[in-house]
Parts: C-alpha cells; sequence; structure tokens
C-alpha cells in the first residue's frame, strides 16, 4: 500500500537531510573527536550563532565569525561563515570593554552587558569550520592555537565563557534605557 501522505518533493528533502546527517557523522570520526563535542558547530552551522555545551567530561564551544567577500566589479558576492570549535577553552587573556545590548536565548529581553574587546585562547583541540555559500561546502580543519578575536566574536567568546562556567551576566535592561528626542 502507497502512502499519499508525503509528496515527493518531501521524500526529496528527507533523502538530502538524511545524506548529510551521515556526512556530518563522518565528519565527526575523521576527525576523531567525541560526537558531543561538536554539538556546537552542529548548531551554529544549522541554526546561527554561536553555541556553548557542557558535560561532566568535556566543554565544547564554537564561536561563528561572518566575513563578506564582494566584487566590486561583478557587483556580487556571499558572506563565509567561519565557526571555530574549542574543545575545553583556556581563556588566556582579555582586553578592553565594551558596552553592548546582548540577548541570550534563556532571557526574554535585551541586557546591556560590558564584553571584553580583544579576548585570546587556546584548547585542548580546536577545529575550524568554514560554511562557504558560493562553493556549498563545508571545509573542516584541526588548527592551532592560541588564538585572538577581537570585537564581535571576542564578544561572542565571552558570553558562551559564561555559560561554560555555568554564570550569566546580568545588566540594565533595555526599559531601563531613556528616551531623548531631539527637534
Amino acid at each position: 500500500m502507497e502512502s499519499t501522505d508525503y509528496t515527493q518533493l518531501d521524500y526529496d528533502k528527507l533523502k538530502k537531510q538524511l545524506s548529510f546527517n551521515f556526512a556530518e557523522n563522518k565528519a565527526i570520526k575523521d576527525l576523531q573527536i567525541k560526537p558531543d563535542a561538536f554539538i556546537p558547530v552542529l548548531f551554529s552551522l544549522k541554526f546561527g550563532g554561536d553555541w556553548s555545551f557542557k558535560t561532566s567530561e568535556l566543554e565544547a564551544m564554537a564561536v561563528k565569525e561572518k566575513i563578506t567577500r564582494y566584487n566590486e566589479v561583478e557587483e556580487e558576492g556571499y558572506t563565509l561563515e567561519r565557526v571555530t570549535l574549542f574543545v575545553n577553552p583556556i581563556l588566556i587573556s582579555t582586553e578592553g570593554k565594551v558596552l553592548r545590548l546582548e540577548k541570550c536565548g534563556t532571557k526574554n529581553e535585551r541586557e546591556l552587558v560590558e564584553r571584553p574587546f580583544r579576548v585570546k585562547l587556546d584548547a585542548e583541540d580546536i577545529i575550524l569550520a568554514e560554511l562557504n555559500p558560493a562553493a556549498m561546502e563545508i571545509h573542516l580543519e584541526r588548527i592551532k592555537g592560541p588564538l585572538t578575536f577581537e570585537g564581535s566574536a571576542a564578544y561572542g567568546v565571552s558570553h558562551e565563557m559564561e555559560h561554560l562556567a555555568g554564570g550569566e551576566h546580568t545588566g540594565k535592561f533595555i526599559w531601563e534605557f531613556k528616551y531623548r528626542v531631539q527637534g
């Protein structure tokens, strides 16, 4: 008996998703990394943003940087997503102070927090994942640390390190700001 609940499009999509999942598993095995350690990379690639994951045996953190490559002559380009995975990260140093608004997934509202402008960290293992939409490819490579991040990536490192440490930054909420209208 044939089911009419699924269209050919649904079936094709499911086949592609399963194939992608098998490729993920193969990549994890090829990298010789614990599958749990790779979860932050998977979440960053699939859902966007920075992610961290902690078990009793490991801490893992993925930090995403976006790099737009644009050809002025052709007037076209793409945004490369560079996700760096740190397995058992070690914060070496921080520099500077930047006030910024953040909203963590666990909170309902944005808060004003202070983050370092620059961070330097190392880890037991570091894997670079580059998602290239022009080539439709995800390149994985083991790299050596320590690495330094500035600006948005540094804020992401700081935020995810807080999660791994079991704490959360608290600051002033957006509704504590005052409007000032000029004119």
